[in-house]
């Protein structure tokens, strides 16, 4: 199973009070590797992250986006449980804590939706508020 699929990826990201959204549609790969389901996309201009490949590993419980290229990290999001992660960009590198209170999947052969709410940590303070939808359905 390796299918061409419609990604749409929604960001909302609170900044002391200030929202900042975004939506990426885009085409990318979907497929299933044992348990666990894969979506593979290239992030545009749009993101701020041009240059970069993100993947996504969905499993029952948890989802990690990792990414290669001009930014480079591996994020985890399993409710109740910090991830620390480093992100790597051309400026150089940052610790994250991610602290998520929702990780919503509902994923199948066919694609679904992932929800994530999520609280961002740099240095120890608390950075921003987040919101994650990722969508994937067939590609015509």
């Amino acid at each position: 199973m390796n299918k061409k699929v419609i990604v749409n990826v929604k960001s909302k990201q609170v900044i002391d009070g200030e929202d900042e959204k975004i939506e990426l549609i885009t085409t990318g790969k979907f497929y299933k590797k044992e348990s666990s389901y894969f979506v593979v996309y290239d992030e545009t201009e749009i993101s701020g992250m041009e240059g970069t490949t993100t993947t996504v590993k969905i499993d029952d419980d948890q989802v990690d986006l990792i990414r290669f290229g001009t930014i480079s990290a591996k994020l985890g999001f399993k409710k109740g449980k910090k991830d620390i992660s480093l992100y790597k960009t051309p400026f150089g590198i940052t610790e994250l804590v991610i602290n998520p209170s929702l990780v919503d999947i509902n994923v199948g052969d066919e694609g679904g939706e992932v929800k994530l709410l999520y609280e961002l940590e740099m240095c120890g303070y608390n950075a921003s508020s987040n919101e994650l939808y990722i969508k994937i359905q067939k590609s015509n």
